[in-house]
């Protein structure tokens, strides 16, 4: 790779405006300590130090474009509650248009809460409604859609499999980045990967490949296949296959898959990792990088938030400093 070239696209980023639609979540860590056991049941007690609250899902893919100089929009769905109000007012804090943002008083706010002792997750518990938005709401996204997607250089479907991504938004939003040749990514979910043909790159998680295959990934002749089916499944341009300490794979129509090692040096935390990966994939996409550079870009900055606690995002400077760092 030639870094020059690389890091000429990082200038570009602020250029770029990107649409993300999918499932808003918010984040909630409870950090404290553990120093004895509970005498009720054998778990350990955590004395709390402190609360804190981050945008997580479609909002955390958001929010990592923004970190890095890019606009961005958002189309979702909150309840009408407390932490719902509350994800409205931080983004409309951060100057995004919360337009594209159904309150649904039917469903609860999704809610992720994790408890941290000693930089360890003890335990998470989720607040959520997984039943698919009622169709009233499909049609007022698809119609914000209709109205703001030529805005926008690249759109992120963002499926947590909280009810947002349906089929029909799926297909709508296809059709509409097709006549405009507007690039569509997607962080997948198993359940609906039918749900994808004919997006630009889907990137599952190694588990999330291997389920959707059919087969398990044990080795680089069925990664090969994997990659393969999945593109032949989905008649994608590319899958780009997340592979945790070994990096990750690239696999192109037509193309011979690209292997690419990761430069994370510690592990402490993936959570939002995949949020990291596909808001740098398609930052990178639009602001002229072709899919293998993307790709190259958007490991690097995974690299980055896995060495932190916590939904994390990227600084541009950070990005640069390890690109600068890594490539030759």
């Amino acid at each position: 790779m030639d870094k020059k070239n690389i890091l000429g696209h990082l200038e570009r980023f602020k250029s770029a405006n990107i649409l993300v639609v999918g499932d808003i979540i918010l984040d909630q860590f409870i950090w404290g300590k553990v120093s004895r056991i509970s005498p009720e049941a054998p778990v350990p007690v955590v004395d709390i130090n402190h609360e804190s609250i981050m945008l997580g899902g479609a909002a955390n893919v958001l929010n990592n474009i923004a970190s890095l100089g890019g606009r961005a929009g958002i189309c979702g769905a909150v309840g009408d509650d407390e932490m719902g109000r509350r994800i409205i007012h931080e983004l409309r804090l951060k100057k995004i248009d919360t337009g594209g943002i159904i309150v649904d008083n039917c469903r609860p706010t999704t809610v992720k809460t994790r408890v941290i002792a000693h930089s360890q997750q003890v335990v998470r518990f989720d607040r959520e409604s997984k039943g698919d938005i009622a169709c009233a709401s499909e049609y007022i996204i698809l119609d914000y859609l209709k109205t703001h997607y030529h805005s926008f250089s690249g759109i992120i479907i963002s499926d947590y499999a909280k009810g947002v991504v349906t089929k029909k938004l799926v297909s709508g939003i296809v059709k509409m980045a097709k006549g405009r040749k507007i690039p569509v990514a997607v962080d997948p979910k198993v359940g609906h990967f039918d749900y994808y043909k004919n997006v630009t790159v889907v990137t599952p998680n190694n588990l999330e490949a291997s389920q959707a295959a059919g087969f398990e990934i044990t080795d680089e002749v069925s990664l090969a296949a994997a990659g393969k089916k999945l593109i032949e499944r989905l008649k994608s341009d590319a899958v780009l296959i997340t592979r945790g300490e070994q990096g990750m794979s690239l696999f192109l129509n037509g193309g011979k898959p690209t292997h690419i090692p990761t430069v994370a040096k510690e592990v402490y935390d993936v959570t939002g990792a995949g949020d990291t990966v596909i808001a740098v994939l398609m930052l990178a996409l639009s602001s002229g990088a072709d899919m293998r550079e993307a790709a190259v870009i958007a490991n690097h900055a995974a690299g980055i938030v896995v060495g932190e606690v916590g939904t994390a995002t990227v600084k541009l400077e950070q990005l640069r400093k390890t690109i600068r760092q890594s490539l030759i």
